[in-house]
Formats: C-alpha cells, sequence, structure tokens
C-alpha cells in the first residue's frame, strides 16, 4: 500500500506506518473478505473493521477457538 500513489496522496507517512495488533487467524480472516485497496480505502481504522457485520462474525468464531500453541 505505501508505494501506490493514491495513499501516498491521501495519508501522512506516520499514518501509513501506523497498525493494529491482531492474531493470526483474525488477520487471515480479514484478508480473505477484503483485497489490500478495499481494506486501505475503506476499512483504515479499527473501528471501521468491528463496525463491519462480516467480520464480527469471524471475530466473534475466532475468540470461541482454543489457542494453538
Amino acid at each position: 500500500m505505501h508505494r501506490r500513489t493514491w495513499f501516498r496522496k491521501h495519508y501522512a507517512k506516520e499514518q501509513l506506518n501506523s497498525g493494529i495488533m491482531i492474531c493470526r487467524r483474525c488477520h487471515q480472516g480479514i484478508h480473505q473478505r477484503y483485497d489490500e485497496m478495499t481494506l486501505g480505502k475503506h476499512f483504515n481504522a479499527l473501528e471501521k473493521l468491528l463496525s463491519d457485520p462480516a467480520l464480527a462474525e469471524h471475530f466473534a468464531w475466532v475468540a470461541k477457538q482454543r489457542e494453538r500453541l
């Protein structure tokens, strides 16, 4: 995302380098549902990710799973 012109024009470098800490299963579920462009343009904040019904369902499922070691 950082190298794409649209993002460099619309976001500061600090914003592009910031992120959220999530588990591997949640990360994989997010990328299974949305491509990187959609995530960068429409789901660019934790609140937006949590408000999406499909992702909320996935996060609820992940919360019920046993942790793998």
